[in-house]
């Protein structure tokens, strides 16, 4: 039997070098607030919030050593609103725009580099 849930992806965790400035740079992009959290665990960490009766997948910023760039793993991100807009943000406020919005199926998506050099992806779905 082959193991097929309704989300496979469960949980993200971003390292990130300096805790506070990636949390003014994810807030600022994504119109949003993190929640930091100090205890639980040995080091602080900030949430990406969902709603409260969500079922989605959400994840985490935390203090850590980021893979070099160009070789880690890439977290896609829900865009607060257009993706032209998101990117504007995203380069506005230290990160690199890698590519191009992409299309597929779906939506629409473009890959940036986060000031730590994490791999994100900006994405919208098809309206």
């Amino acid at each position: 039997m082959t193991f097929m849930p309704d989300h496979f992806t469960v949980w993200m965790e971003i390292p990130v070098t300096n805790l506070d400035q990636a949390i003014s740079f994810y807030n600022k992009v994504f119109k949003t607030e993190l929640r930091l959290v100090t205890d639980m665990g040995p080091n602080p960490f900030a949430m990406f919030p969902v709603k409260e009766d969500a079922s989605g997948v959400a994840g985490h910023l935390y203090p850590g050593k980021p893979a070099p760039r160009g070789t880690g793993p890439t977290v896609h991100l829900l865009c607060p609103d257009t993706l032209e807009e998101t990117m504007e943000r995203f380069a506005e406020s230290g990160g690199t725009i890698i590519s191009d919005p992409i299309a597929i199926p779906t939506g629409r998506f473009a890959y940036g580099e986060d000031p730590d050099g994490n791999s994100i992806g900006l994405f919208i779905f098809n309206s």
